[in-house]
C-alpha cells in the first residue's frame, strides 16, 4: 500500500482516494481490507489527524454484516444507482434511512450504522477513517462486544 498522486483515470471501486490536509488527494494503491494494509494505510495518513477522509464506492446486494462507528467524524454516503438502507443505532433504537440514486445521508461521528443494499446498489462513501471500529452484525446491538472488532485505523 502506498500513497500516490496520481491525475488520470481511475477506479473507485478498486482504489480508494485519501483526502488530506492542504486539500491533497491522493490514490491509496494497493488498498485491501486486511489488517496489514489497514495499519499501512492509517500511519501513512498519521499526520492528517481526524481531517483525513477515504473516498471510495462500494457495489454490492444484500444485506451488510458489520456494524461500524466512525469516532473522528461524519460520514457522507451518496447513493449512485439502485436503493440502499442505512440504518444507524441510536441508543438501541434503530433509526433508518432509505436512499435511491442521487440521495444522500450523514452519519454523525461516533453513531454506529450498518448499510444495507436492494439489489445490485453502488454508493459512494466519504468517510472520516481514524479510530474506524467494526463489529459483527449479530442479534445484539452493534455498543455491546459481540466479537472481537475489526481494525481501527488509528
Amino acid at each position: 500500500m502506498r500513497l500516490v498522486s496520481e491525475h488520470n483515470a481511475i477506479d473507485l471501486r478498486t482504489t480508494p482516494v485519501h483526502l488530506g490536509l492542504g486539500s491533497t488527494a491522493r490514490l491509496v494503491e494497493g488498498f485491501a481490507w486486511d489488517p496489514e494494509t489497514l495499519q499501512a494505510y492509517s500511519a501513512a495518513v498519521a499526520a492528517d489527524g481526524a481531517e483525513g477522509r477515504m473516498v471510495m464506492i462500494f457495489d454490492g446486494d444484500g444485506p451488510g454484516d458489520h456494524w461500524e462507528s466512525h469516532p473522528a467524524g461524519d460520514e457522507l454516503i451518496v447513493c449512485l444507482s439502485g436503493s440502499v438502507t442505512v440504518t444507524r443505532d441510536l441508543d438501541g433504537v434503530p433509526d433508518r434511512v432509505l436512499l435511491g440514486p442521487g440521495e444522500a445521508t450523514v452519519n454523525p461521528a461516533g453513531v454506529w450504522h450498518a448499510v444495507d443494499m436492494t439489489g445490485p446498489t453502488s454508493i459512494l462513501t466519504i468517510t472520516a477513517g481514524l479510530g474506524t471500529d467494526h463489529r459483527p452484525r449479530t442479534g445484539t446491538h452493534p455498543t455491546e462486544r459481540a466479537g472481537v472488532p475489526g481494525p481501527e485505523a488509528s
